[in-house]
């Protein structure tokens, strides 16, 4: 399978955090004058691999659980600062958040700074990585989410870039009870998979993508139109890796506000629907 790619103290020792039930999505949000909640615990789960290995998933469990979990996937640079800030402010939601170490396999800890300067390097990264064993591992970071004590509630996947591409992937290949995918490049070459995907499902796109052509993107707007399961919004002045504030060649910052209040939206939305665990 083959596509086109466009600190903080762990402990290991921490306590996990005791059983809670889903809360309403209103409670959670946040408005520009509200108090942000106080920081996420933070530490390092080993996730069993299908072939008998393991490997890390940096974990955030919020101050003010919703019972809900996500797996974030990261872009090309690996378990990057960008890559965590997004788990935080996710965290800041309620959500319990498994950052996996999708590189493990070619070389395990890699976060390249953001930006163009490193992004040869990330994409020889990206080269090296083997979709089939890598979409194995994503199940396996959600299967270890959900078997964690703090998610009650529906767990999903949310993934940018190189990411974005996993989570569309593993919507269709597994079984995530939500997933939203920021600027996809293998999205477009993989719309024979919109069949396998019964969850719900947002995507975001740039129209002036610089790694996505617009009728690329219009291909998608297509494929999914009258889907009821899934959302697109194509943000059009934005181009490629625009919720990326870490890079100045990529970043808008209008873009990147929209479309984490749609996001927002979608996720406490999710969160508040499913039933408890067993």
């Amino acid at each position: 399978m083959t596509f086109r790619i466009f600190s903080i103290n762990w402990n290991r020792g921490a306590p996990r955090g005791r059983r809670h039930g889903c809360k309403d999505k209103d409670a959670r949000r946040l408005g520009k004058s509200a108090t942000l909640p106080a920081m996420a615990e933070t530490r390092i789960e080993r996730i069993a691999a299908h072939d008998g290995g393991s490997f890390d998933g940096y974990l955030w469990l919020p101050s003010e659980p919703n019972g809900a979990g996500i797996v974030l996937f990261q872009e090309i640079f690996g378990i990057a600062s960008y890559v965590r800030d997004v788990a935080e402010r996710t965290a800041s939601l309620g959500f319990a958040v498994l950052v996996p170490d999708l590189y493990w396999r070619i070389e395990p800890g890699v976060a390249l700074p953001s930006g163009a300067d490193n992004v040869a390097d990330a994409m020889s990264y990206a080269g090296r990585f083997d979709w089939e064993d890598g979409l194995k591992d994503c199940v396996a970071a959600l299967e270890h989410l959900r078997a964690l004590p703090q998610v009650t509630c529906p767990a999903g996947v949310l993934g940018f870039c190189f990411g974005g591409t996993l989570a569309y992937l593993l919507a269709a290949a597994s079984t995530p009870d939500f997933g939203v995918a920021y600027y996809g490049s293998g999205v477009p070459d993989s719309l024979d998979r919109l069949d396998d995907i019964t969850c719900p499902l947002l995507m975001h796109f740039g129209g002036s993508d610089q790694y996505i052509a617009r009728d690329k993107v219009a291909e998608v707007e297509r494929a999914v139109a009258g889907r009821r399961n899934i959302e697109l919004h194509v943000h059009e002045e934005a181009g490629h890796a625009f919720d990326n504030h870490e890079a100045d060649n990529f970043h808008n910052p209008q873009a990147a506000e929209d479309s984490w209040s749609i996001s927002t939206d979608f996720l406490l939305n999710q969160a508040s629907r499913a039933t408890l665990k067993e």
